[in-house]
């Protein structure tokens, strides 16, 4: 389900008015006097202050890398801001939890994520929806709407800025459509379902064994059975790609890792949240031409 857009020429604007609308996570309702976005990661942080370019203010509760946001409690100072804030941008589908407790009850704007996704395209069961580029660019329409709502001042920027992302997206929706088309059906597999919608656009086929993806869901201990019918496939080389989530690393995953290496599987490294110094649309297409060299 990728998007086809091809507008280099927006790519340096557009990324300028991120980097000059991103804030560290601070007060909302700032003394700019701007509309004050706050995002659940710095994921989607980024997609919203790409939106807002100049015009708002936008900040994030998560951005440290080694923090879940499965299991992270709002502290007051977090829950005075997303109370406060203008709009609220989170991922929904239980994977921030934390957000949709603090804002209950809210009569503000808010964007979450999942529901985008289940309303315009189609209720899936998994929740890591910023790797899929489609999902990604509706949401971003919606912030640029309630954005527009909100300052209708700056509204055609936050309209623009919105479709300028939208445009930006399509190349990574380009390169998992080049694998598809050239490299349909080939077998990969996950130490965590982090990358399932790329892996989707892409037309792989995820061989990881459901009684192992059923446990990493869950948060729970894989049953040995399990681990060894994972390490099997690799060690078998059913697979042609490992995907491998490096911010949850635990003895199971590195010890698949290090048989994927040793029977020369190519290793695709994926995180949950955005790297520093990179901005989601890099960052994904990072991902996804990751993605299609170690299947080339």
């Amino acid at each position: 389900m990728s998007l086809h857009y091809a507008r280099s020429a927006l790519i340096v604007a557009v990324g300028v008015a991120a980097a000059a609308a991103l804030t560290a996570c601070g007060g909302s309702g700032s003394d700019s006097g701007k509309p004050s976005v706050i995002a659940s990661t710095n994921v989607w942080a980024d997609i919203a202050s790409t939106v807002a370019g100049p015009d708002a203010d936008v900040s994030a509760i998560i951005s440290d890398p080694a923090a879940d946001p499965h299991s992270h409690e709002t502290s007051a100072t977090e829950s005075a801001q997303l109370s406060d804030a203008d709009l609220v941008v989170y991922n929904g589908g239980h994977y921030d939890e934390f957000v949709a407790k603090a804002i209950e009850g809210r009569d503000k704007h808010t964007v979450e994520a999942v529901a985008v996704r289940d309303e315009a395209i189609r209720d899936d069961s998994n929740e890591h929806v910023w790797y899929d580029m489609e999902t990604v660019a509706l949401v971003a329409g919606q912030i640029g709407d309630r954005l527009a709502e909100i300052d209708p001042a700056h509204a055609q920027g936050y309209t623009d800025r919105a479709a300028q992302l939208a445009d930006r997206i399509g190349q990574v929706g380009a390169t998992t459509d080049r694998i598809a088309a050239d490299h349909a059906g080939t077998p990969v597999l996950q130490t965590e379902p982090l990358a399932y919608y790329l892996l989707q656009d892409a037309g792989t086929v995820d061989r990881t064994p459901r009684d192992y993806q059923e446990a990493v869901e869950q948060e729970t201990d894989p049953s040995p059975a399990a681990v060894a019918a994972t390490r099997d496939m690799i060690t078998g080389k059913q697979i042609a790609v490992l995907v491998y989530n490096v911010q949850t690393e635990d003895k199971v995953g590195r010890d698949l890792r290090d048989a994927a290496e040793a029977a020369g599987i190519p290793v695709v490294e994926v995180t949950e949240t955005l790297p520093l110094g990179t901005d989601f649309v890099t960052w994904q297409t990072r991902n996804a031409r990751a993605l299609a060299d170690a299947i080339g």
